[in-house]
């Protein structure tokens, strides 16, 4: 598992996820954060950072968001799972 870092981030891009991260796998995109799936350690430091609750684990991204998945997996050009 990983966490994704869904549409609320976009345009906010508040780094105070990236400050806590124990292992340093969230990198500054282009319109938002991502969290690199394979370096991810599944710690959810990050979660209550988030000051726009922008972030979930992969399996509980909220429907609308669920496009978000293959949108950080691609970031990294990693295969989502299946």
């Amino acid at each position: 598992m990983t966490y994704i870092i869904t549409q609320p981030c976009i345009g906010l891009k508040d780094a105070s996820c990236v400050d806590v991260c124990p292992v340093d796998c969230i990198y500054e995109g282009v319109d938002q954060y991502y969290i690199h799936p394979e370096e991810c350690i599944d710690c959810g430091a990050c979660v209550p950072e988030c000051p726009v609750e922008a972030i979930y684990p992969d399996d509980e991204v909220p429907e609308q968001w669920k496009d978000f998945i293959a949108k950080n997996y691609k970031h990294f050009d990693v295969p989502a799972p299946a």
